[in-house]
């Protein structure tokens, strides 16, 4: 049961989305655990918005939300090479950050499909916020 609500998507908000996708690697959760079984999953980053890391993320993640992500990379991580997987509530985002990434250099950048959605109902260690940290603003 997702804390996240799906939310119908605008047509040129797709086209966009669509559009990323063309040129970025994107994987799903499968794919994801098997790189974590291999240590080879790098670095988990969660581009969702500040309430809904707080709410609830991935463990081994951390956040740099979707509104930031572009201009706090470079010092976050300087190497440009380094592996991220990013993802967000079902993907379209983080496919938007990926290739953003990518047209600032970064080489390794992988899109989750799926996102939270898939990461919620996969059996990997999750944190899930307290009533002190919920956030009713948006």
């Amino acid at each position: 049961m997702s804390s996240t609500p799906h939310k119908e998507h605008s047509p040129g908000f797709l086209a966009l989305v669509a559009d990323a996708k063309t040129r970025i690697c994107e994987i799903d959760i499968e794919e994801y655990k098997h790189m974590r079984e291999q240590g080879e999953a790098g670095q988990l980053v969660d581009v969702r918005e500040d309430h809904e890391w707080e709410a609830a993320h991935a463990a081994d993640a951390m956040h740099l939300s979707k509104g930031i992500i572009e201009r706090d990379i470079e010092a976050t991580f300087p190497d440009k090479n380094t592996k991220l997987i990013l993802y967000c509530g079902g993907g379209y985002r983080s496919a938007l950050a990926t290739d953003n990434l990518t047209k600032m250099g970064y080489t390794n950048v992988i899109s989750l499909d799926g996102g939270w959605r898939a990461i919620e109902v996969s059996g990997l260690p999750l944190v899930t916020g307290d009533s002190a940290s919920q956030s009713s603003t948006k």
